[in-house]
């Protein structure tokens, strides 16, 4: 044998038994710390442990890592908190290699935030923002979301100090100030802010501000402005604010508003998207970079965006925990002294390697594997439909009973579950968090206008949502009864406060929409579907696409024309309302009957219908109508009258809203036809029949 491959073979098996040797000492779990923290390192330094205790670098990569009681036994799972730990030197954290951009990254922010005893919050931001277009720009604009909370704001006038059933406490409200506003060589910027209310001229409405800058931005080319702010944190409500020592701060620095170029969501001209904080909006911002610093009293355990980098040391009473995240749009926190937390690494198909971590509410502590097992097999299906999960954490955190409004909301690599209101939920605990998770992929990193096209956020993740529910816990879509809610069909592509209230926007852009994606799903099949879901993801990822960008990827995977479609549905709000117009039967001359039918489609495009004829022996015939016409007439000779006839039998027209005139029963003895209000019994003797027959 010649010698070069003898080498090679001798250099494997020394390569092969150096990884068995260091797998025993950890080496197989190092990567899994490279970028994050474990829960007990997020809470006080780490003590040192003998290769028992739970925590050491012998643990099992696969384990869940668990908060250590104090005296290194393992805390019950109501009491597990590494806030107990002991003090120790803190153990050195891998610095993070370069990474790779995968977005524009048009902002930069370094903000330092401290919690303050009376619930405020006291900060400091230093913002970098990069010009992406072709002109100069002259004026930065800020979103001031806390304001929403102060007396006569847009969104208290839309909503009514409600929203998702839960009311803001009177005399708890909240805002933000600017105090101070400079460049970085100190000039101050603070006398050229002017609030400004593009949607609805309310002048008390303070959530959107803007200020001239002393040089106009060249294409290309960035600026940075420092500012000082404090918030004053409301009653929990509408995702943000305190309840007793729980905290959540959702939406709460100055955040830039987006900047589309050119050719984004079919602009024609490049600008800033503006628009005030809504009763019904939710948001929209560029990607970019953020390096925060949280600032609490000692007791507090704080989940963040992104990975914790630096552990927090205790000093005076505080600790500081500092956060960094890449490739996100929005950063998010929670604080509480009474977290349980738990965690543990995860990888599959899309999933390169994630570190979960949960910040439970004591009442939720015993729902610790369901909520790892949610988490993950989230991940996993997600990983495999439409493609990778490129964050290196996602974490969980369930707010207290008194704190229901900061529940079910989704934030970059940082979910919020259902509030803890008892011990043993039901399967709301898995759906609202793997409908929270699903955002992940399509509000955080496809990352759709939520101001003007919400449903591409809200009914994909329904619809993703729907789908997990079935693959991983068996629970079977309720698609035919949620048709029947449907009472105000509008257009998707709508600003969501043009909805009016919160009951129609809800209706169209969480439940409408996903109805029109299973519309979509059965006219193309389930096969073709996950392909188009699959596609639209890996070619907007990043990229803040639209209503035609999804029509083009439709168009292109099935190639077919969508225009009729989308026109009828999503633009215009349309139902496909098919309808049973008339039926007469009479005898003939040959001792049958010859009956004529008439049916109509009012709305909708253009979609094939199952026509189901029952006779009065018994008998049924079923035709399929093309539905290309408004109308069509339909001739049959029997031997039997006719007893009745019911378009789409089976419900499986899903836009199909309006069903009272998709059943109508014929009457040969008084020779005229009888429009029957569809009871829920005929409706099952209509579709228990097909099924039948």
């Amino acid at each position: 044998m010649p010698q070069r491959p003898i080498y090679r073979i001798a250099a494997l098996a020394v390569a092969a038994a150096v990884l068995l040797g260091t797998a025993s000492f950890g080496f197989d779990a190092a990567w899994q710390s490279q970028f994050t923290l474990p829960a007990y390192a997020a809470q006080e330094p780490l003590a040192a442990t003998s290769p028992g205790t739970i925590g050491s670098a012998a643990a099992s990569a696969g384990s869940p890592v668990k908060s250590p009681a104090p005296g290194g036994a393992t805390a019950p799972a109501d009491q597990r908190s590494a806030a107990a730990l002991p003090q120790a030197q803190p153990t050195p954290i891998p610095v993070q290699p370069q990474s790779v951009a995968l977005s524009n990254r048009i902002v930069d922010y370094d903000i330092a935030v401290k919690l303050l005893d009376d619930n405020q919050l006291e900060a400091s931001q230093t913002l970098t923002w990069k010009n992406p277009g072709r002109k100069p720009v002259t004026d930065l604009y800020l979103h001031l979301y806390p304001n929403a909370f102060a007396p006569g704001s847009t969104f208290l006038n839309e909503s009514g100090g409600e929203l998702r059933g839960v009311k803001m406490t009177p005399g708890k409200d909240g805002g933000i100030d600017l105090t101070e506003l400079t460049t970085e060589s100190g000039e101050t910027l603070l006398p050229r802010l002017r609030y400004v209310q593009p949607d609805d001229g309310n002048v008390r409405d303070r959530t959107l501000v803007a200020f001239r800058l002393p040089k106009a931005v060249a294409p290309g080319q960035s600026v940075t402005v420092r500012m000082k702010f404090t918030v004053k944190l409301p009653q929990v409500f509408a995702r943000m604010g305190q309840a007793g020592d729980f905290v959540m701060a959702g939406q709460w620095f100055p955040k830039v508003a987006a900047y589309e170029t050119a050719g984004v969501r079919g602009r024609a001209a490049e600008g800033w998207d503006l628009h005030q904080y809504h009763g019904n909006s939710e948001f929209y911002s560029d990607f970019g970079i953020y390096s925060v610093k949280i600032d609490v009293p000692e007791d507090r355990v704080v989940a963040a965006t992104g990975f914790q980098y630096k552990q927090p040391v205790a000093k005076n009473g505080r600790k500081v925990y500092q956060f960094y995240a890449e490739d996100v749009h929005d950063f998010s926190w929670s604080a509480s002294p009474k977290f349980v937390t738990a965690e543990d690494s995860f990888s599959s198909a899309g999933v390169p390697g994630v570190r979960i971590k949960l910040y439970l509410d004591p009442q939720h502590a015993k729902q610790e594997e369901r909520y790892m097992h949610a988490a993950k097999s989230a991940l996993a299906k997600l990983g495999e439909w439409y493609g990778d999960y490129p964050y290196t954490t996602l974490s969980v955190v369930i707010p207290p009973s008194d704190a229901e409004g900061a529940g079910g909301m989704e934030y970059p690599t940082l979910v919020t579950g259902a509030a803890a209101k008892d011990d043993n939920p039901g399967y709301e605990l898995e759906r609202t968090l793997v409908h929270e998770i699903a955002h992940q992929y399509w509000y955080g990193i496809v990352a759709s206008n939520e101001f003007e096209e919400a449903w591409l956020d809200e009914a994909f993740t329904s619809y993703t949502e729907e789908k997990l529910m079935a693959a991983i816990y068996g629970v079977a879509p309720r698609t035919a009864i949620e048709s029947l809610y449907m009472t105000n069909p509008q257009p998707l592509k709508l600003d969501s406060w043009d909805y009016g209230s919160s009951n129609a926007y809800a209706e169209n852009v969480y439940m409408r929409g996903k109805l029109v994606l299973k519309a979509i799903e059965a006219k193309t099949g389930e096969k073709t579907m996950s392909k188009i879901m699959r596609t639209y993801f890996q070619k907007y990822r990043f990229k803040h696409p639209d209503s035609q960008a999804f029509q083009r990827v439709v168009e292109a995977v099935s190639k077919e024309d969508w225009k009729d479609f989308f026109q009828a549905y999503v633009y215009r709000g349309e139902s496909a309302d098919f309808a049973v117009a008339s039926v007469r039967t009479e005898p003939d001359d040959e001792g049958g009957y010859q009956s004529n039918v008439l049916l109509t489609r009012t709305q909708g495009s253009p979609q094939a219908a199952t026509v189901l004829f029952r006779f009065k022996d018994g008998k049924t015939v079923r035709k399929t109508w093309d539905g290309i016409q408004s109308h069509i007439q339909i001739r049959l000779q029997s031997a039997a009258p006719l007893d009745y006839v019911a378009i789409d039998p089976m419900l499986d027209i899903v836009l199909d809203h309006s069903r009272f005139d998709n059943y109508l029963k014929a009457e040969v003895p008084k020779r005229q036809r009888t429009k029957f209000d569809v009871t829920l019994g005929q409706l099952i003797d209509a579709i228990v029949g097909g099924m039948a027959w």
